[in-house]
């Protein structure tokens, strides 16, 4: 029976009339990925970068998510040709390609996602999800189609290159990451420096010039802000295990009575 795929983040963000706002799934949890993907936000970030997941764990996130009226996107763990091929094959539509530096980096992840003549992407699709075995009429001719490429910016050099790496064809958006930005620029750990905050604003306005989406991660509620004024379009604003540790800690603080050394008074 033929089968049709979701659109892309790509068209979500074209076709959004809002910035679009997402949370990190870092925890590995198929059933915490469906807890999340209805929640009402826009799209979710599935993350194997700094997260314990392999191809396995992703393929049960996605199929926990899938048929929830919520976006997708898949970061692997580095821009790699293989590692891509095989996301894609799991039925990954939707990448953010981590510490992408240069346009041969960017133009590097393109390719990887594209069969020949266009790229490298190895065929492997009737014994893929990415087709549903062979179930999407036409998948071969039709992949780049149902794939968006997002690649972070997320340090000094990718900034000072970010012009031109907008300018690589198939790089549907780019994506902000202050942290490693703010560790590249010799602020470790100071995401909110002004430095920091400059660098983001002028990949913005580059993306803004270019006529792409741009996206940040920013857990600061103020920070988001300051950021979708600045014209982000779309913005990650919390992470599953973050909210389970303040969560968590907020019940501890209101209900575990401590000593005076700080010592909780039970077990």
């Amino acid at each position: 029976m033929p089968l049709p795929l979701e659109a892309t983040f790509r068209d979500a963000l074209a076709e959004a009339n809002r910035p679009l706002a997402g949370m990190w799934v870092c925890s590995g949890s198929p059933l915490i990925a469906e807890l999340c993907a209805g929640s009402g936000l826009d799209w979710l970030l599935v993350d194997a970068e700094h997260s314990p997941n392999g191809l396995e764990s992703v393929l049960a996130q996605l199929q926990a998510i899938h048929g929830y009226p919520i976006h997708t996107m898949v970061r692997p763990p580095v821009n790699d040709t293989v590692l891509i091929k095989q996301y894609l094959d799991l039925g990954v539509q939707n990448l953010l390609i981590p510490m992408v530096h240069s346009v041969a980096e960017a133009e590097a992840a393109v390719a990887a996602t594209r069969y020949p003549p266009h790229g490298v992407r190895g065929v492997g699709s009737a014994l893929a999800r990415a087709a549903r075995w062979n179930r999407v009429p036409d998948y071969l001719a039709r992949a780049a189609q149902t794939i968006s490429v997002t690649v972070q910016i997320e340090s000094a050099a990718a900034v000072a290159a970010v012009e031109d790496i907008l300018r690589v064809d198939g790089v549907d958006a780019i994506f902000l990451g202050p942290s490693d930005l703010a560790a590249s620029m010799g602020v470790l750990g100071q995401q909110e420096h002004p430095e920091v905050r400059a660098a983001v604003e002028h990949c913005l306005a580059a993306a803004k010039a270019a006529t792409k989406p741009a996206g940040v991660n920013a857990f600061n509620p103020d920070t988001a802000k300051h950021y979708l004024d600045q014209g982000a379009d779309f913005i990650l604003v919390g992470a599953d295990v973050a909210l389970l540790a303040r969560g968590s800690e907020s019940l501890a603080e209101q209900y575990v009575n401590k000593n005076d050394d700080g010592a909780p008074a039970s077990y």
